[in-house]
């Protein structure tokens, strides 16, 4: 199941736009010869020149987001300190 996407557009060298996609998707947790066994999320980086995904367990997932959010925060802190200086 697709949960969500991310898109960025952005243009190359030659002023040629370019769309990146981030697509992260889920598939439930189910039950196997009796056993509980974890849900996968993946994440799927589609552009114009090719196409690539990375399989997480929640664990896994939890914890890059996690890092994502840390260092998220952080840039925005950043940049919230330097609209500061300015003004």
């Amino acid at each position: 199941m697709i949960e969500g996407e991310v898109i960025h557009w952005w243009k190359d060298d030659k002023a040629e736009q370019h769309r990146t996609v981030l697509r992260i998707e889920s598939e439930s947790p189910s039950e196997v010869n009796g056993f509980p066994r974890d849900g996968i999320i993946t994440l799927r980086i589609m552009n114009t020149t090719g196409k690539v995904a990375i399989k997480l367990s929640p664990d896994e997932a939890l914890r890059a987001g996690n890092e994502l959010l840390v260092i998220a925060k952080e840039q925005m802190y950043k940049k919230r300190k330097l609209w500061n200086r300015r003004e």
